[in-house]
């Protein structure tokens, strides 16, 4: 699995050498290094990283042993915050700037989050706290499990020097500054980088395959997280209840009988609508529903187990007439709005549609939505 370095940077591209070197003596080889930054930032990166064979970036290379041409890391892997007319960036000074800054790193963790076989690790080291926060965001929507995101502690006394870029193989005497400016030496050895490993929730198995065809602003994206999932409905013939919204209830057989009935004629519907919520097609008036008579008396038969047919009440569920029907159906009303509430009634009773003596029954959930288990 290739390791794919994506860092933030301002006006101290020292972060990204820094998390070089602390990633490789953690023994993470990276194959590719993209920084987010403005266009000062940029400036800097290329003067003194990439500055040619002088640039930090692959001194530390050649101190380390690390071949240059094993990661790819050149101006085009610099990505620069721009304007609505594609200017870059100078600074991030206002809201405007922080919302073009956090669509760029959308963007970008968009892209290498894509590819199964990277693993990216987030540095939030560099730059202004609302870099870091935009990119923290980012990992969180976009980065998968096995992705990192890092923060780079560094000696303090080395972390505000200008000429510190990563501990040297051997150590050198460099000139540092103390809190009052002035000047003192001190050995390379004794700077200390350690790689942080900050623990975030990623919620990309979350969001719907829409979601991920391409780079979505955070809003959207977590909108789509809090707006509830369509409840389905299980109408669980072998345990003899109907589960809605994680919530069971048991139901008398006779009562089951009918019910499944219903569900089973708006399962068998071979209209291939996407919603059928406003599709009637699948009701039948009560005529219908005696016609089909042995249907309900054989689901019946199958909740009741071994109980002999002759010994069922022939004023029952297997002999409807208009009156028990109706009585039927007036109980199984009752029932669901006792355990789901009023308002689940709409999709889960068995409703009526037009005037006697056309008026016919069926239930109104989405067919897609249904579900019965044998």
């Amino acid at each position: 699995m290739k390791g794919v370095l994506l860092a933030v940077s301002g006006l101290n591209p020292q972060v990204i050498t820094e998390t070089l070197y602390a990633l490789y003596q953690s023994n993470q080889e990276i194959d590719a290094v993209h920084v987010i930054t403005t266009r000062e930032g940029k400036e800097r990166v290329y003067a003194e990283l990439l500055g040619g064979k002088n640039g930090h970036y692959y001194t530390f290379l050649e101190e380390y042993g690390i071949n240059p041409t094993s990661i790819q890391f050149d101006h085009e892997n610099v990505h620069v915050t721009t304007d609505e007319y594609g200017n870059e960036l100078p600074d991030i000074l206002d809201e405007s700037d922080n919302e073009r800054l956090l669509k760029k790193c959308m963007e970008l963790t968009f892209r290498l989050t894509k590819d199964p076989d990277t693993a990216v690790y987030f540095s939030i080291a560099g730059g202004r706290k609302t870099m870091s926060s935009c990119l923290t965001l980012a990992a969180q929507l976009y980065g998968r499990p096995h992705d990192r995101l890092y923060h780079v502690l560094v000696s303090p006394e080395f972390e505000s020097n200008r000429g510190f870029y990563y501990p040297p193989k051997k150590s050198r005497t460099i000139e540092l500054k103390d809190s009052q400016g002035n000047s003192y030496h001190k050995e390379s050895r004794f700077a200390c980088i350690n790689l942080i490993n900050i623990p975030f929730v990623s919620v990309r198995d979350q969001l719907s395959p829409d979601h991920l065809n391409e780079p979505k602003d955070p809003a959207t994206l977590m909108l789509s997280l809090i707006k509830e999932k369509a409840a389905r409905m299980t109408v669980n013939l072998v345990e003899k209840k109907l589960i809605f919204k994680r919530t069971e209830m048991d139901m008398h057989p006779a009562h089951l009988a009918l019910y499944a009935f219903f569900v089973m004629r708006k399962k068998q519907c071979k209209k291939e609508d996407a919603d059928c919520r406003h599709c009637t097609d699948c009701f039948l008036g009560t005529q219908e529903v005696f016609d089909r008579q042995a249907a309900i008396t054989d689901l019946y038969i199958k909740l009741c187990g071994t109980r002999p047919i002759e010994e069922m009440s022939d004023t029952g569920i297997i002999c409807l007439n208009a009156e028990n029907f109706q009585s039927f159906k007036s109980k199984i009303k009752k029932n669901l709005q006792s355990m789901f509430g009023p308002y689940a009634l709409a999709e889960l009773e068995i409703a009526s549609v037009g005037s006697k003596p056309d008026t016919k029954y069926g239930i109104l959930m989405n067919k897609g939505k249904m579900e019965i288990v044998y």
